[in-house]
């Protein structure tokens, strides 16, 4: 799935990545592009996870990952990192999801009465970044769909998704325009599977 959203990247882009699975697309960059990785934390210019050798405790991202500098690399208050985001000067982040609904709603901060330390810069992201690309399972641990007709957990933004890529398929809208269309299938896949686990309307 990282390496899907990898293929979403463009040359010069500047992209921030959710915690979970979007941090592993710092390590599908293709060869040869230049995309600079901004933490809400107060980074610009993140390199790939470090080896054992390499980490340094200084250096985490706003998930409290360890990750690793470029000589380009520079640090800045958390207050200048959230003006980046809101002054939309950010052109796309991956971000897990709980949720995402077929208008392009998503929940992917809490649920209620479960502990959580905060909201964290999700909300800020999906209201001022350019392009907002959802990486996650297609159905929960008990095997309830992901993708939704509207979701049932509190919001992190409304109308905000433009592509889901889950571990069964790929999802687009284009400019926000509804619904969103089913784009590509997991290697094994069937139109079919993706159907049957799939509550919310789209287009094949």
């Amino acid at each position: 799935m990282a390496a899907r959203a990898a293929r979403e990247l463009r040359d010069g882009f500047y992209v921030n990545l959710g915690i979970g699975i979007p941090t592993l697309v710092a390590n599908n960059i293709p060869a040869g592009m230049e995309v600079t990785l901004q933490s809400e934390n107060g980074m610009l210019g993140i390199g790939p996870f470090p080896y054992e050798d390499q980490v340094d405790p200084d250096l985490i991202n706003a998930g409290k990952q360890t990750i690793s500098e470029l000589p380009s690399s520079s640090y800045f208050s958390s207050a200048d990192s959230f003006a980046m985001i809101r002054g939309g000067h950010i052109d796309l982040t991956v971000l897990g999801a709980m949720e995402v609904s077929q208008d392009g709603d998503i929940a992917n901060w809490m649920i209620p009465g479960k502990m959580i330390k905060g909201m964290g810069g999700a909300m800020d992201l999906v209201a001022g970044v350019k392009k907002i690309i959802v990486v996650m399972e297609h159905t929960s641990k008990n095997g309830d769909s992901k993708f939704i007709p509207e979701c049932t957990l509190p919001l992190t933004g409304k109308n905000v998704v433009d592509m889901v890529i889950t571990d069964l398929a790929v999802f687009q809208r284009p400019d926000h325009e509804f619904p969103f269309k089913l784009i590509e299938l997991a290697p094994g896949v069937t139109a079919a599977e993706v159907r049957e686990k799939t509550t919310a309307n789209y287009v094949e």
